[in-house]
């Protein structure tokens, strides 16, 4: 477990100051947190359902009960992870792989092979996992892989700036020469002002790509219920008209994050601490499709029990912000939410 610690220090350190309830301060570093509803000081975000599923296993599976630390019952993260208003029935099952059981060398084996069958894939968390069995030590471990296309390849546009950031970034969609057929692809859900719209779009298979222009700041739930909310209201046309434009950025993100919040607490009514909680996304958007990859991972073992009174408690142009969700369309809930906010920020996190 040293070499998680160390790989993802830095990470936890940003996380922690990022991830703060209460605080209200603009930041412009990027992170990923554990629910829809999580608040975060930070304006450039994701979350996607991975760590969700993973805490699911862990509270029904193993704890057997919702998850409370002890001197820190009131933990507002788990308080919230444990209503577990994400779980894995709103995906396909086809699209992810979980897993729980005690930490071996063959757990490790059976999770790389499952995941290299099923979507031909390997992990980028696995190998700095201390795999030493140890009495009560578990890994509850998930992936989802999503991978699909648009109906046809938008066109590709000009590049141009993103927002009032310098520095200019690719750009697809829709112009004024582009092949109506690709109107077919987008539906408007409401168009109320220049800098308030968005729009839906359909892929080959079962996702839909919703895009929200909006410079609200609220938690990824609020701002999916107000999308929602104005599709519900508008009166105007819903079909991509032969003189509207479309304009989306190319997306390349990663980021891996650990919840230092959740870890080296004892769970009360057990002698377990969760050792780690970590969870990865790589993002990918342009012309041709979407591709999505996630990972998460709690580590947990035994501790030594405490007497709870000695435990410290532990205190249209979508050329500007905009939120994107991801959502199967016979699903009640999107399975990934991002808020760009600076775009260049979020582009040097991809891979290669």
């Amino acid at each position: 477990m040293k070499k998680i610690l160390a790989l993802v220090a830095m990470l936890a350190i940003c996380a922690t100051s990022a991830y703060a309830f209460g605080k209200k301060s603009e930041n412009t570093e990027f992170v990923l947190i554990p629910t829809m509803k999580s608040e975060t000081v930070q304006q450039n975000r994701a979350w996607v359902g991975t760590f969700q599923i993973v805490w699911n296993e862990f509270q029904d599976n193993i704890i057997k009960g919702p998850i409370k630390f002890v001197g820190d019952e009131k933990n507002p993260m788990a308080k919230e992870l444990n209503k577990q208003r994400f779980k894995a029935d709103m995906l396909s099952k086809n699209t992810y792989y979980k897993t729980y059981g005690p930490i071996s060398p063959e757990l490790k084996t059976q999770i790389e092979t499952a995941i290299m069958e099923k979507f031909n894939e390997t992990s980028d968390i696995l190998d700095m996992i201390d795999w030493t069995p140890e009495p009560q030590k578990y890994l509850v471990y998930a992936m989802l892989k999503k991978d699909f296309k648009f109906i046809t390849a938008f066109d590709k546009l000009k590049s141009a700036r993103f927002s009032r950031f310098l520095g200019k970034v690719d750009y697809f969609g829709i112009d004024e020469d582009s092949d109506k057929a690709l109107d077919d692809m987008v539906n408007v859900l409401f168009y109320d002002s220049k800098d308030d719209f968005a729009v839906a779009i359909k892929t080959e298979g079962k996702d839909i790509v919703y895009l929200y222009r909006t410079d609200d700041n609220k938690t990824f739930d609020r701002l999916y219920s107000d999308m929602m909310m104005k599709k519900a209201g508008y009166l105007g046309w819903h079909e991509f008209n032969a003189k509207d434009e479309l304009r989306i950025p190319d997306i390349n993100l990663y980021r891996m994050q650990s919840y230092p919040e959740l870890t080296k607490k004892q769970i009360k009514g057990t002698d377990l601490m969760i050792d780690d909680a970590i969870q990865t996304v790589e993002f990918k958007m342009n012309n041709e499709g979407v591709k999505l990859k996630s990972e998460a991972a709690i580590i947990a073992k035994t501790c030594a029990a405490l007497p709870a009174d000695e435990v410290e408690p532990r205190k249209f142009y979508f050329d500007d912000t905009f939120v994107l969700f991801l959502q199967e369309y016979d699903k009640k809930l999107p399975y990934f939410a991002l808020r760009v906010y600076d775009l260049n920020l979020i582009n040097k996190t991809g891979k290669e």
